[in-house]
């Protein structure tokens, strides 16, 4: 029984350490990925999109007309120590049907909780930006289709999914975040992504320590029992 009870223990740690050395290669690849795709040229959008995972970290670049109708706001993003909203525009590509969502940057909330005013450029612009792919957060409330009906113009998150559902509007499956020095932009501060192998190299190690140290227990154990046999 005391065998049993140190090799299950062992067994785990050697699993939660081979499955962190698994996460270090992915983001290792993660990173070789961004590296190379950082080094591409903007991709014009306006052709469908067939595979949007090939898009991300990609430099993505359109020209067309921003629409009022179908911009919402994402509530609750904060900047520094302030509350405020992300921009949602969407914009109508030059010479086709096709549309996609720009997140146009990062606007205050207006202290008295009045309305937002965050206008759009007038006339065909051309915006460039990094391809994001939106995904709910690990705890979404009320995200039925249904209910993101009723959120109006204020939106607690953005999946492409729900705003297609809510507005009618069919657009691309991804999102630009617009560059800084583009029209019709507020504040585009977007976090850097950098994929890095190390925190999970010193998991696995933290693994296989406790895995060796569980071991060393057992031999021990073994000798003491082995010495009272006699």
């Amino acid at each position: 029984m005391p065998t049993l009870l140190l090799v299950l223990p062992i067994s785990l740690f050697v699993v939660l350490g081979v499955w962190q050395i698994d996460r270090a290669e992915q983001k290792r690849e993660q990173a070789r990925i961004l590296g190379q795709r950082a080094e591409l040229p903007a991709l014009e959008l306006g052709n469908p999109i067939a595979d949007p995972e090939v898009l991300r970290f990609r430099k993505l670049r359109a020209r067309g007309t921003f629409e009022a109708e179908g911009q919402i706001l994402i509530a609750n993003r904060r900047q520094a120590n302030r509350i405020g909203f992300h921009v949602i525009t969407p914009l109508r590509i030059q010479g086709s049907d096709s549309r996609v969502l720009v997140n146009r940057g990062w606007i205050a909330a207006p202290g008295d909780g009045g309305p937002v005013a965050a206008p759009i450029p007038a006339g065909e612009v051309t915006m460039t930006g990094e391809a994001h792919l939106p995904a709910p957060p690990a705890l979404a409330l009320h995200g039925s289709p249904e209910a993101a009906k009723d959120w109006g113009r204020r939106w607690p998150y953005l999946t492409l999914e729900l705003y297609t559902a809510a507005t009618g509007i069919q657009v691309l499956p991804v999102v630009v975040l617009q560059d800084p020095d583009t029209v019709g932009g507020f504040l585009c501060l977007w976090p850097q992504e950098s994929p890095k192998e190390g925190m999970h190299i010193g998991y696995a190690i933290q693994w296989f320590a406790f895995a060796l140290i569980a071991l060393v227990l057992w031999l021990r154990l073994s000798l003491v029992r082995g010495s009272d046999g006699r």
